[in-house]
């Protein structure tokens, strides 16, 4: 595992904060069980239904959480290739431990920065309920496409899902614990939009796919052909 955690802002280290073994314990409950049916009106269920869709034998996945859908998605290899990154050493061992059964490599970083990786590039790039936690709106985050894409092999598509917090309808709990989790630092997304997240993809990739669902994002795009 190559680890670069250092040189990050103190904005990338709260929106990992909560990644700690015992914040990881319950991970799976809180998010697919709780937050994410009943506060971001997105039952888990499409979340993997997204990931199947796109998933890819030779498969980068980025902010892991608990490797959850690596867990739960299908492969159509018994043996893929699967990578894992994340600013937070506790997602990546636990992911990795999980899914022992794909001997995963890990990379530490940053997707705010050039991701120190020189191996063959990806099929697929998964980034689950992850861009909510990266400092910045998105015209200013979206940085991190830039970075991801340069590790995607010619039509590798990326896809992911993200919390926007701007021009989504939001019930009565969310409204309570957007303003909170903003403030902690954990989420970083009352200016993210569907029309932000739209440009910054169709600004960088081709065959770009999106629809919300309840507060979330589901999305995916095709790696740019290089110019002639």
């Amino acid at each position: 595992m190559s680890n670069k955690y250092t040189n990050v802002s103190e904005a990338e280290r709260l929106g990992v904060a909560g990644y700690s073994r015992a914040g990881l314990a319950i991970y799976d409950a809180l998010v697919y069980g709780i937050t994410s049916p009943y506060f971001w009106d997105c039952p888990g269920h499409i979340l993997l239904a997204h990931y199947n869709r796109y998933i890819s034998n030779n498969h980068l996945d980025v902010g892991v959480g608990t490797g959850y859908m690596l867990d739960h998605c299908t492969f159509t290899s018994p043996s893929p290739r699967v990578c894992l990154l994340d600013l937070s050493p506790n997602p990546l061992a636990k992911t990795a431990r999980r899914i022992a059964r794909y001997r995963p490599k890990t990379i530490q970083g940053s997707v705010l920065s050039p991701i120190p990786f020189d191996g063959e590039p990806f099929d697929s790039i998964g980034t689950n309920y992850m861009i909510h936690c990266v400092p910045g709106s998105i015209p200013e985050k979206a940085v991190l496409f830039d970075h991801l894409g340069a590790l995607l092999a010619p039509s590798g598509v990326i896809f992911g899902s993200t919390v926007l917090g701007e021009g989504v309808p939001t019930n009565s709990r969310a409204r309570r614990a957007l303003p909170i989790l903003n403030q902690k630092g954990t989420f970083s997304n009352l200016r993210d939009n569907e029309a932000d997240l739209r440009h910054a993809l169709e600004a960088r990739f081709d065959d770009v796919s999106m629809r919300v669902v309840g507060m979330v994002a589901l999305f995916s795009a095709r790696k740019r052909a290089a110019a002639k």
